[in-house]
């Protein structure tokens, strides 16, 4: 039997649709539920945060999962990213109230976030001292009341930014659901796991 992680969340229904295509009988877990089985009992599925699953991958609890890029990115997983499964597309980006000019002239940045390790790594590559805050929601609040010059966060339709007067000053990266692996269940059960890639990359194509 091979275990998969899946995100509770947007990405789940896709998760469980591209599953079921790839011909695993799995459904959405119904009521507070964490653990299914498929009707085989090839392929048991734990529930967990996005953030979450590239940890229980990397610690063998999960042999795959299927989690967000920006989660593999955050956690530094030791982990295989064997496919990009090309749904729960969006964006990284950094957004502020200011000029594109004023937001790369300036010598030193107070950045609030939820993926502090994403933004470090990114103003560091650009040589921009950064004064890091980390915030846990309403991100988007940070710079609307100036707790922080810009944020770092997903942007989907960059509706809710158009909303509050702020906009894109910097595209960091794309990001979309992602396969991972473990790097020993990649080794023992090979196999399986690549079969698994396989269906799911050809149905990726359709």
């Amino acid at each position: 039997m091979m275990t998969i992680a899946l995100a509770k969340g947007r990405l789940l229904p896709t998760a469980i649709r591209r599953l079921q295509k790839a011909g695993f009988a799995l459904h959405e877990p119904s009521g507070r539920a964490l653990i299914a089985f498929d009707r085989l009992q090839t392929l048991k599925a734990i529930f967990i945060k996005d953030q979450d699953v590239p940890l229980y991958v990397e610690y063998g609890i999960a042999d795959v999962g299927i989690c967000g890029k920006d989660n593999i990115w955050e956690n530094g997983a030791d982990v295989f990213e064997l496919l990009d499964l090309n749904f729960g597309t969006c964006k990284m980006a950094v957004a502020g109230k200011q000029s594109p000019d004023a937001y790369h002239a300036a010598p030193f940045l107070k950045v609030g976030t939820k993926y502090p390790k994403v933004a470090t790594e990114f103003f560091t590559q650009k040589g921009v001292p950064i004064e890091l805050i980390k915030l846990a929601g309403s991100v988007e609040l940070g710079a609307v009341l100036e707790l922080s010059d810009v944020i770092v966060d997903i942007v989907k339709t960059g509706q809710t930014l158009a909303e509050n007067n702020l906009h894109i000053l910097e595209e960091i990266a794309p990001i979309s659901a992602r396969l991972i692996a473990n790097r020993a269940s990649f080794a023992l059960k090979r196999k399986a796991i690549e079969s698994l890639c396989r269906s799911l990359k050809n149905d990726s194509r359709r």
